[in-house]
């Protein structure tokens, strides 16, 4: 399972660039895009689950005010929360739920993050969405920002889609079109993905938190 990491992304992001034009394209204007990892643990991974379905400002509100009312934000101090603290720090219902549900798999012992970081992608995305509230979405997410796996293409992120679409003049392409035009980054799809997400935020001129 190849990983992309410090050493070696700008070396990725070249030589992907050097087969598409549209891709470096975005290098000789913008710049090579941050290296954009999570830890691989607990928080990180509710950090994704917030991020489902709202704005990434919205989410990492919902974070911070985890982070500073837990101090530290792990299984144990999650599930230690009434579903009244919880709503303060702007958890839905539902996400409520979802991180509850989380925690208990990696308290219960069902669900191991140490181990997951050397399964197969297949088995990772297998494992997580047994889970209630991780779709694939989440599971691109993790695998390409705590994992680094380097050929994740997360065709439910809207700002990957939109970014394509706008960068390649194709406004109506559907999906499937997208996916299949993903074949031609393999085996560097994430590489590719961060390079549109890093054209989308510098041209909509979104401020991205950390």
């Amino acid at each position: 399972m190849e990983r992309f990491h410090q050493e070696n992304f700008e070396q990725l992001c070249l030589r992907l660039a050097a087969s598409d034009a549209n891709l470096a394209a975005i290098i000789d204007e913008y710049g090579l895009p941050p290296l954009w990892t999570r830890p691989n643990r607990f928080s990180s991974l509710v950090l994704t689950i917030l991020e489902q379905q709202v704005s990434l400002a919205s989410a990492f509100a919902a974070y911070k005010k985890l982070l500073d009312k837990t101090g530290r934000l792990t299984p144990s101090t999650l599930l230690a929360l009434t579903d009244e603290e919880l709503r303060g720090c702007y958890l839905s219902r539902q996400k409520i739920v979802y991180t509850r549900g989380l925690a208990q798999a990696i308290t219960g012992g069902t669900l191991n993050l140490r181990k997951l970081a050397s399964q197969p992608d297949d088995v990772v995305r297998k494992q997580l969405k047994e889970l209630k509230g991780i779709g694939d979405w989440t599971v691109d997410i993790y695998l390409l920002h705590c994992l680094n796996r380097t050929d994740i293409f997360p065709i439910g992120d809207l700002a990957l889609v939109n970014a394509i679409r706008a960068r390649l003049s194709m406004p109506n392409a559907t999906k499937d079109e997208l996916l299949q035009l993903s074949e031609a980054w393999r085996p560097y799809r994430s590489i590719a993905t961060m390079l549109f997400w890093h054209y989308y935020i510098r041209k909509k001129n979104i401020k991205v938190l950390h």
